[in-house]
């Protein structure tokens, strides 16, 4: 059939149409990118208005829609409240890198990046001299658990995992401004870390390295309990899994284990894969066999959890075990030690993760890293 003038002009009309639309999806574009940044440029600005004296942050507040007013007052009248727990102070310090490089007017760049370099600074003199960091700095009290080392909610592995792309220069921290003393300080720090993972590591009855505990003491780094729930133990679930994780990555780096620096620390390529063959081979054994964790409604009409037998139900593994039977462990607000889940109380029971399957995460990876 013949293309006619009628058709012509449906086309033309049809053609203005599409352009049209083109224009008002880039205005929109162009709006929604705008309205990004001036929300990133909000958040930046809160964070450096929010930092503390020490040049870290506290721990859960919401920059953008406003910070919980009293507790900074009081964090602030203290001294006390710049951690790492929680994510803190190491969200800060990434969202200030993303806005910089995302590109800034020179008078708020200016900003940003002395409250990183500060928050970075506060990262590198709050470690211990055995190379672990506490959960809190300046400490909360003399005998709070926050002083431990702490590997509980990634605390520590989140700073090793910062430092270490500041100190190579990884994803957005090869594209802000960073003086090569400070990746050079960032780059040691870590590896004081490397050293204090593997001197944590708890060895069993017989001596050999197993996994570690979610904290140990700051002074010997053996193993301490926390909360009165978080006994001393060694972590099957959770931040073992993590802490291996990290390891795996430092090998996957292939450094110069002939440096003066990994030489002085002892840290070679053969003790470290060594060191998480140990670890692995634990979390194999101390699976749980033929449980599942079930969700049900109680006799009060409450949602609950329970641990019920189910033959071939994926394998699972406690939080904690006990650090001489190498049994699941359990515990409540009481801080007694218990051998069943299923003891726990209600609160307890369904508000922390007490089993878990996180290390099938940390299986499926290194049966490809190990034989790389």
């Amino acid at each position: 059939m013949p293309f006619g003038f009628c058709d012509v002009r449906i086309f033309v009309v049809l053609l203005l149409i599409i352009n049209d639309m083109k224009s008002l999806i880039f205005l929109v574009f162009l709006s929604m990118s705008a309205a990004v940044k001036a929300q990133n440029l909000a958040l930046a600005d809160s964070i450096v208005k929010y930092q503390m004296e020490s040049g870290g942050w506290p721990k859960n507040q919401d920059w953008l829609r406003g910070a919980d007013v009293a507790y900074m007052e009081e964090c602030r009248r203290t001294g006390v409240g710049s951690t790492i727990d929680n994510g803190a102070t190491i969200r800060e310090l990434r969202t200030l890198a993303e806005v910089l490089a995302a590109g800034v007017e020179e008078s708020r760049a200016v900003r940003y990046r002395a409250a990183f370099d500060r928050g970075v600074r506060y990262l590198l003199v709050m470690q211990y001299a055995n190379g672990g960091w506490p959960q809190f700095w300046p400490s909360r009290s003399d005998d709070s658990y926050s002083n431990h080392v702490t590997f509980n909610d990634n605390a520590m592995i989140n700073v090793m995992r910062l430092l270490r792309d500041v100190a190579d220069g990884r994803g957005v921290m090869g594209r802000i401004p960073v003086e090569e003393t400070t990746r050079t300080a960032c780059r040691t720090a870590f590896w004081r870390g490397v050293r204090c993972i593997l001197d944590c590591q708890i060895p069993d009855r017989k001596g050999r390295p197993t996994v570690w505990c979610q904290q140990h003491d700051a002074h010997t780094l053996r193993p301490a309990s926390a909360r009165k729930y978080e006994l001393a133990a060694y972590c099957g679930h959770g931040e073992t899994v993590d802490i291996v994780l990290l390891l795996m990555d430092v090998v996957d780096d292939a450094p110069d284990y002939r440096s003066p620096l990994l030489k002085q620390l002892g840290i070679s390529r053969k003790l470290l894969r060594r060191r998480i063959a140990f670890a692995v081979d634990w979390l194999k054994g101390h699976a749980i066999h033929d449980m599942k964790l079930e969700a049900f409604t109680n006799v009060e009409g409450q949602p609950d959890h329970r641990l019920v037998h189910e033959a071939g139900a994926p394998d699972l593994w406690a939080r904690y075990y006990d650090l001489e039977t190498e049994l699941p462990l359990y515990s409540d607000r009481h801080g007694l030690p218990l051998r069943s889940f299923n003891e726990i109380g209600y609160e307890r029971r369904n508000g922390y993760s007490w089993v878990g399957y996180s290390p099938q995460r940390l299986f499926a990876k290194y049966l490809v890293w190990k034989n790389r």
